[in-house]
């Protein structure tokens, strides 16, 4: 099966349906373990990228949270949120098909604190220079959670 296609296809349909172009298949020993397409538009939950919802499902399928022996077939190079999920299942490859700058002319997101084109450098700076404005709240309780984990698991 040519998974690069059917990814290309998925997204089509996706955009042919008012959905976003973006769609992610997992494929494991020849065979589509999941797939989706950006399911943002349509349920209004700004993590319902392709990415994610391809990652859960495959990973409730294969009852594990490790896709190591998985190929990971996306569209266009993942935003930050994806990318990270994409770390964390771990799988064997990840095969992107565009590029954001090859997308850029056609596609804008329309988020106020994400820009593709700068995302990326919000991560080196310090926390209070960051667009997202964010703050500390320190509670000593906050760590026994921790604790609490590390007793319960070695």
């Amino acid at each position: 099966m040519d998974f690069v296609q059917r990814t290309i296809d998925l997204a089509m349909k996706n955009v042919e349906e008012g959905g976003r172009p973006f769609a992610t298949v997992i494929a494991r020993n020849g065979e589509i373990v999941a797939e989706s397409p950006n399911r943002v538009a349509q349920t209004r939950d700004p993590t319902a990228h392709a990415e994610i919802l391809a990652v859960r499902e495959a990973c409730m399928k294969l009852d594990t949270e490790h896709l190591a022996d998985c190929d990971i077939y996306i569209l266009a190079s993942p935003c930050p949120m994806c990318l990270g999920s994409l770390y964390y299942c771990s799988p064997r490859q990840v095969i992107y098909v565009t590029t954001r700058e090859d997308y850029a002319p056609f596609y804008r997101d329309d988020r106020k604190y994400f820009e593709l084109d700068t995302f990326y450098a919000e991560y080196a700076k310090p926390v209070g220079e960051r667009r997202l404005p964010m703050r500390q709240h320190r509670h000593e309780g906050a760590i026994e959670v921790y604790r609490r984990w590390r007793q319960l698991n070695g």
